[in-house]
């Protein structure tokens, strides 16, 4: 087949170099003179063709394809922002839509009238002030619409939010080939950031965790899908780790590079939920078209529609794999599945090596854990509930020791005040006070230590009022683990004080 290919090509050269030589010969033969005037009207008839199919094409594509490339028909915006950028492109379209075709009608025209002509002398005009006047007031007339209307419709976007106008923070890390999206808790602020805390095993974004807006923030996964609420105000922080990025969200009409070292935003709001969207896709019949044209029977193409974010840099080979999926959703919906999302400090860095605050806890901790133990105390403390063997502990995760030893630390103190005051509540539940270690060091002090622990809990409940003919305490040491004790945390989570409810 190569071989083929190569004799084809080489017998179009050969032909091009004799047509070449016929032409030469022709010349000869009918003067040098007559030749070129043949040739010229050729030529510029040719130029004239092929303006005319130029611009069939130039139009007919751009009409063709405006529903697809130019935001008409079912893509027109999904943002509130949107349709102020549609107009500017929309205007800017009109202007240089109409010097594009001028020049090019003006420049194949020209050459077409003025070619070569046997005894036309060509005239020389060195100034017309006229002239000079249109071509210079005109372009700047409407080079000050366009870029007035630009400013004013910028601002418009760039100020919202100052107005008093509630809006979510997020945040969007860009680096070869993925983006780091981060999510405010309940306090709706971003946590700071530092390149220098950057570790890409614990911490990829260099979050500072001694800042207490870091501690409550969400950062997605790399697949996760980004979900954002429908008539809710975004402010999108945009930032890079390693090179140019550009955060591209097409149905929004938004576009901002992310640039290392300098971190920029911007602001807006989604109009259309997703589902929203794929319905008035629906009413379009290519949108009907199965999403897969090998297979007949898939779904729609509305139905498989997405929102989505790309970077509109080529940052690397790996480029293609920056997009991800956006969902919007209701408001409600988007509440309930931010409450459902845990902060990355309380998943990953929490109570490891690199937990700046291991030995306090927070108001929110203390709050969450409470609301905890007080569910899981009502329901296996209520007298019309059977419990099956298992089912009748709970596990105090907020009761500390000192490393080592058996000394309650303070931070104990609230664990074990709620469940002072859950024994009040359930007058006639009788607990039993368990202590737990794991498998590092000799059997025989473990045991020791686990009674030791489960002593200081008795005491403390005893302390604070709690009847003794109530409780029991009792060490079990390594004898029941409850995780691998191969592991740091399987073995942390053999190290543990637990309540069995004995009767209620």
């Amino acid at each position: 087949m190569t071989f083929i290919v190569l004799i084809i090509l080489a017998l179009i050269v050969i032909i091009t170099i004799q047509i070449g030589r016929i032409s030469d010969l022709a010349t000869k033969i009918r003067g040098e003179e007559v030749a070129n005037e043949q040739q010229n009207n050729r030529s510029a008839l040719g130029l004239l063709i092929f303006l005319v199919v130029f611009l069939v094409l130039c139009i007919g594509s751009a009409w063709y394809y405006k529903d697809v490339m130019l935001g008409y028909g079912p893509l027109t915006s999904a943002s509130e922002h949107g349709f102020l950028i549609d107009s500017m492109f929309n205007w800017t379209l009109f202007f240089t839509g109409i010097v594009f075709v001028i020049t090019h009608i003006a420049l194949f025209w020209f050459s077409y009238k003025y070619r070569e002509v046997r005894g036309r002398k060509a005239s020389f005009m060195a100034h017309d002030t006229t002239l000079e006047m249109v071509w210079t007031l005109v372009p700047a007339v409407v080079m000050a619409f366009l870029v007035v209307r630009g400013l004013v419709d910028w601002n418009k976007i760039f100020d919202a939010g100052k107005n008093g106008e509630g809006y979510i923070e997020i945040g969007a890390t860009g680096y070869q080939f993925a983006w780091d999206i981060r999510y405010t808790g309940a306090d709706n602020k971003l946590g700071a950031k530092d390149f220098r805390l950057i570790d890409p095993a614990t911490n990829s974004l260099g979050l500072d965790w001694k800042d207490e807006a870091s501690l409550d923030d969400i950062v997605l996964g790399g697949s996760d899908v980004i979900m954002l609420p429908v008539d809710t105000l975004v402010k999108m922080r945009v930032s890079s780790k390693d090179v140019l990025h550009s955060f591209y969200l097409p149905h929004f009409r938004v576009k901002m590079d992310a640039v290392p070292g300098m971190p920029t935003y911007f602001t807006f709001k989604p109009t259309k939920t997703t589902e929203e969207f794929r319905q008035e896709l629906r009413k379009y019949p290519e949108w009907n078209e199965p999403y897969d044209p090998s297979d007949p029977e898939s779904k729609p193409r509305w139905k498989e529609f997405n929102y989505e974010l790309a970077c509109a840099e080529l940052c690397g080979k790996g480029h293609y794999s920056m997009r991800r999926i956006v969902k919007v959703v209701s408001k409600s919906e988007y509440d309930s599945w931010l409450a459902g999302q845990k902060s990355f400090y309380l998943k990953n860095i929490r109570g490891t090596e690199n937990d700046p605050h291991k030995d306090e806890l927070f108001p929110f901790e203390i709050e969450n854990r409470k609301k905890e133990l007080t569910a899981e105390f009502d329901a296996k403390a209520n007298p019309e509930t059977a419990l099956a063997a298992g089912e009748d502990i709970i596990i105090l995760k907020h009761v500390f020791y000192n490393t080592g030893s058996a000394g309650l630390r303070d931070l104990s103190k609230h664990e074990l005040d709620n469940v002072v005051s859950l024994m009040n509540k359930y007058p006639n539940v009788k607990l039993e006070l368990r202590g737990h270690t794991d498998n590092v060091g000799d059997d025989d002090l473990n045991m020791k230590l686990s009674q030791e622990r489960a002593d200081n809990v008795y005491n403390y409940l005893v302390g604070k009022g709690i009847s003794d003919s109530r409780l029991s305490a009792k060490g079990y040491g390594e004898t029941m683990p409850i995780g691998s004790n191969d592991t740091a945390e399987g073995r942390q989570e053999n190290r543990r004080t637990e309540l069995r409810i004995i009767s209620k």
